[in-house]
């Protein structure tokens, strides 16, 4: 079925489910992050994500052959970049509201557009520029800086961004010569030595103590799961492994500044699980801005109609 859709409908649709599962990571993470280190959520995270990325989508791909590698050191530096970008964007979270950290991270879409147009030499016509300015307006007014929500730990999902930004220029990059799954579980095993790493060094709780949310969360010492919480460990490492997955193919497969805008469903998905598990409330404001950064999605899915219809474009052989 995936190989008969279209390059542009199929990258779309990943990208669609990809963000769908990105949230349910998001709003897991931040209810993890008052009783768990940053270092043990992302390792049994991973765990679980590098198994169903293994059993699902590796035999689809051809068995272990799919994971040999003509560039392993850009595996290694797409996988230190989500590392950055995952990292930075929990320890916002855990201190700031969930739908205002999302706000700030969705400057990523608009940087994966202009370094795909730097970077990659992809054509972006006026019609999408308007989309992305629109956009770009719509955060701005999420942020609202100024009036106190752009404060010091907004670096950080600042950071996230740029991070998942050069992430995904990485992807387009390496496209032809590495399969989607040997992108998938390659990051997945950056993630598990970067995060047992940090679990050796500050694991025992030696500078654990603080205040900041952030700080805590990134210094807690590790605490085994509570029965409780298991299946909540289960639910993210799935959410992760499925949506890193899709991720990638829709980086691989589709034009960067046409994905890109599909990741703005993850907009209202934040807001919507910030009010129903955190209790955190949108004013009129929030909204004027998520409106403005869907319309600018809308328009860019027409535009790409209207340029090239989904249906005449030729189909993806993975």
């Amino acid at each position: 079925m995936m190989s008969r859709l279209s390059p542009a409908m199929l990258g779309s649709l990943s990208a669609l489910i990809a963000s769908m599962c990105f949230t349910i990571n998001d709003a897991t993470v931040k209810f993890l992050s008052g009783g768990y280190p940053l270092h043990e959520v992302v390792l049994i995270r991973s765990l679980i994500g590098l198994v169903f990325v293994l059993v699902v989508f590796l035999p689809a791909e051809g068995g272990f052959r799919a994971l040999r590698t003509r560039r392993p050191v850009a595996h290694l530096l797409r996988g230190l970049c989500v590392v950055v970008a995952n990292m930075t964007f929990f320890l916002g979270i855990a201190a700031m509201p969930l739908a205002e950290g999302v706000a700030v991270f969705f400057i990523s879409p608009v940087l994966i557009t202009v370094f795909s147009v730097i970077f990659l030499r992809e054509t972006v016509g006026p019609w999408r520029w308007i989309a992305i300015s629109v956009g770009f307006i719509g955060v701005i007014i999420m942020l609202r800086p100024g009036a106190g929500t752009f404060q010091s730990v907004a670096i950080l999902p600042l950071i996230a961004a740029t991070g998942y930004a050069l992430l995904h220029m990485l992807t387009r990059h390496i496209r032809r010569t590495e399969t989607t799954v040997a992108m998938a579980v390659y990051v997945q095993l950056v993630f598990i030595v970067v995060s047992a790493g940090m679990g050796l060094a500050v694991g025992d709780g030696r500078y654990s103590g603080w205040d900041n949310p952030s700080m805590e969360f990134l210094l807690r010492p590790w605490i085994w799961p509570a029965y409780q919480d298991i299946a909540l460990f289960v639910l993210v490492g799935f959410a992760t492994g499925l949506g890193g997955y899709l991720i990638s193919l829709a980086y691989r497969t589709a034009e960067a500044a046409l994905v890109a805008p599909f990741e703005y469903v993850a907009m209202p998905l934040g807001v919507l699980s910030g009010y129903l598990i955190f209790a955190e409330v949108p004013d009129r404001v929030a909204f004027v801005g998520i409106a403005l950064i869907l319309g600018s999605g809308l328009v860019m899915i027409w535009r790409e109609a209207v340029r090239k219809p989904l249906a005449q474009d030729a189909p993806v052989r993975r």
